[in-house]
C-alpha cells in the first residue's frame, strides 16, 4: 500500500507541473521548492530543540497562530519551523516572525522524508486541522518524534472510517495525540481505537477573540464606513458578487458594502466593478477621505480582512455557493449578523450559529435584500443577532491552554 500511496504521490507532482503551464498558483508551488532541501541545510546551522508546525495554507495557519505564538513565549529556548503545503499560505508568512524558519513542505516521498527529518530532527511536530502526508507520519514514527494534531475534525464519510480504510487507520494510531474541536470527531475516533483524543474546541475562536481585542485602525476604511451602516463581504466568489449586486443594486438599503474577494485578479476586480457600475473605489486608489457618495470599497490587497470586519455592521462569507463557506468567526467575533450560501452544513460553527439566531443562510438576492432590510429596520432583531454571535465566540474560546498544558509534558 505505501508503494501505491508513493506512487499517487509522483502522479499528483506530475499533475501540478502540467498545471504550471496555466496556472500562477501552480508555478509558485514547483518554484518554491526548487532546490528546497539544500536550502533548508544551508539555514538550519542551530542544534537547539525544535518544534515544526505544518498547516496546509492561510486558513490552517491563521488556525495554528495562538498555539504556535503561545509556545514562542512559553518555550523561548525551543526554535519554530513552520512549513506550509500551499503558496496561499506561504506566500503570504514567509516573512512570519515569530518562527525561526519559514519553508514549503517537501514532497512526500520516503527520499525527501528521510532528508527532511535528517535535516531539522524536530523534538515535535504539530500538524493543523489536517494534512495527513502518510510518509511523514511513518518515519516520525520510526524516529519516535510525537505527532500532534491539533483543531482536529473528523467525519463519518472519511476514508479512515470506511471498510477499505485500514492502512489509514494505522498511521492515525502511530499519531501520539489528537486534540479534537467537538465530540462528534472525538467518538468517530474511538470508536476505530483512537484512544490519545482530548476535546479542545477550535484555536481558531481563540484567534479570532484576541483580533477583536487587539487595536487596529485602518484610516481609509474608517473613512468610507464613518455614519453610515455598512455590509462586509469576505471571501467572495463570482456566484456571492452577482448574488450581493442583484440584492443591493435593486433596492434603497441604505448601506455601504466592502467586497473582499477570495481571490485578486485583474479580470475579478473588473467584473466587481462593472457589477457596481460607478459607485465603487479599489481600496488601492483610496486617496486620503472617500467621496462620500461612493458606496462600494473593493479590497484589492491581502491580508486585511479579518481587521475590516470591525469596521462592519453585518457580514455575508463567500464560498456558499460553491465546496463550502470560508471562516464565519473573523466576523462573529465582532458581533456582527452573518449571511452566508445554502453549502454550510460541513461547517459547526455556522450550523450551531444558525440555530442560535445569529447567521442566516440565503438562496437567492430577494432573501438576502430581506434579511439586510430585517437587520437595518429592526434594532432588537439586528442586536439580538450581534449578541448571539459574540457570546457564541466568547464560550469557545481557551483551546490553545489546554494544547499548550499538553506541550509542557512533551518539551519541559
Amino acid at each position: 500500500m505505501r508503494i501505491i500511496y508513493s506512487l499517487f504521490i509522483f502522479i499528483y507532482a506530475l499533475g501540478i507541473h502540467l498545471a504550471a503551464l496555466f496556472s500562477k498558483q501552480a508555478r509558485r508551488w514547483i518554484d518554491g521548492r526548487k532546490e528546497l532541501l539544500p536550502r533548508m541545510e544551508r539555514a538550519n546551522q542551530s542544534r537547539n530543540r525544535l518544534v515544526w508546525f505544518h498547516c496546509a495554507s492561510l486558513g490552517e495557519f491563521e488556525q495554528g497562530r495562538p498555539v504556535i505564538e503561545q509556545c514562542r513565549d512559553e518555550f523561548p529556548d525551543i526554535q519554530i519551523l513552520l512549513t506550509f503545503f500551499s503558496p496561499s499560505g506561504y506566500e503570504v508568512r514567509k516573512a512570519y516572525s515569530v518562527a525561526d524558519y519559514v519553508f514549503y513542505l517537501p514532497l512526500d516521498t520516503p527520499g525527501q522524508v528521510k532528508r527532511f527529518l535528517d535535516i531539522w530532527n524536530p523534538a515535535l511536530a504539530v500538524f493543523i486541522k489536517y494534512e495527513y502526508w502518510y510518509n511523514y507520519l511513518h518515519e516520525m514514527h520510526k524516529r519516535q518524534i510525537p505527532v500532534m494534531m491539533i483543531s482536529a475534525t473528523f467525519r463519518p464519510g472519511q476514508h479512515f472510517f470506511k471498510a477499505y480504510g485500514c492502512w489509514f487507520r494505522k498511521h492515525l494510531r502511530s499519531i501520539s495525540h489528537f486534540f479534537v474541536q467537538n465530540e462528534a470527531s472525538f467518538e468517530l475516533l474511538q470508536h476505530i481505537g483512537v484512544s490519545q483524543c482530548t476535546i479542545s474546541g477550535d484555536t481558531r475562536f481563540d484567534r479570532v477573540s484576541e483580533i477583536s481585542k487587539t487595536p487596529g485602525d485602518i484610516p481609509e476604511i474608517k473613512s468610507f464606513a464613518a455614519n453610515c451602516r455598512v455590509l462586509v463581504a469576505g471571501s467572495t466568489w463570482e456566484k456571492d458578487e452577482t448574488l450581493i449586486a442583484d440584492a443591493l443594486n435593486h433596492s434603497d438599503l441604505q448601506v455601504k458594502l466592502i467586497i473582499a474577494p477570495h481571490h485578486i485578479s485583474d479580470h475579478g476586480l473588473a467584473r466587481l466593478e462593472n457589477l457596481f457600475a460607478s459607485n465603487s473605489i479599489r481600496f488601492s486608489e483610496v486617496k486620503g477621505d472617500i467621496d462620500p457618495d461612493v458606496k462600494v470599497l473593493i479590497v484589492d490587497s491581502v491580508g486585511l480582512l479579518s481587521h475590516i470586519y470591525r469596521y462592519g455592521h453585518m457580514a455575508y462569507i463567500g464560498g456558499g455557493f460553491g465546496k463550502g463557506i470560508h471562516n464565519i468567526l473573523e466576523a462573529a467575533t465582532f458581533g456582527m449578523p452573518v449571511f452566508f450560501g445554502p453549502n454550510h452544513h460541513k461547517f459547526i460553527e455556522a450550523n450551531e450559529l444558525c440555530e442560535r439566531g445569529g447567521a442566516f443562510s440565503v438562496k437567492t438576492a430577494d432573501e438576502l435584500r430581506d434579511k439586510l432590510k430585517e437587520m437595518l429596520l429592526n434594532d432588537q432583531a439586528s442586536r439580538n443577532a450581534s449578541v448571539i454571535c459574540k457570546n457564541y465566540v466568547h464560550e469557545k474560546t481557551g483551546a490553545t491552554n489546554i494544547i499548550i498544558n499538553y506541550l509542557h509534558t512533551l518539551l519541559a
